[in-house]
């Protein structure tokens, strides 16, 4: 069973990006477009403040009408963030995401971010595991040849 510590360290880039709840939407947008990132955690200082999604902009920047470049990350971004720890397993992680509707999590270690798991991440891991079983058994069925 693979946990959160071992899907980190196969990310090539376990870089967590952020933004503070003043910048703009715009600012945030600009920054999810430059890193190819669908979501990024809202921070004070060393505190996560909440987390700004493409679906936080989707429904409440386009669907209200609100200005990209007027409105603060901190008026739309979801306040309730949930998050795991690096010893918590990947099927812990895929659970939390369904029951709550979520596509990222953000890996918390003595209060401190430590990483962000997408649910991309997970569904690496999971195809990676069942192709490492696969030639498993085809080894086990062909004797190894």
């Amino acid at each position: 069973m693979t946990n959160v510590a071992e899907i980190l360290r196969t990310k090539p880039d376990n870089q967590v990006y952020s933004v503070s709840p003043t910048d703009s939407v715009l600012t945030a947008l600009q920054r999810m477009a430059d890193k190819g990132i669908g979501a990024l955690l809202v921070m004070e200082g060393d505190e996560i403040a909440g987390i700004f999604t493409e679906r936080d902009y989707a429904r409440k920047v386009v669907l209200q009408g609100r200005s990209s470049g007027d409105t603060p990350v901190s008026e739309i971004m979801t306040h309730a963030v949930r998050f795991v720890h690096p010893s918590q397993s990947s099927e812990e992680c895929m659970a939390l995401m369904t029951r709550n509707r979520l596509r990222h999590l953000p890996v918390v270690e003595d209060d401190r971010v430590v990483g962000l798991v997408s649910i991309g991440d997970l569904v690496k891991n999971v195809i990676s595991h069942q192709q490492f079983l696969i030639e498993q058994m085809e080894q086990y069925i062909t004797g190894g040849h």
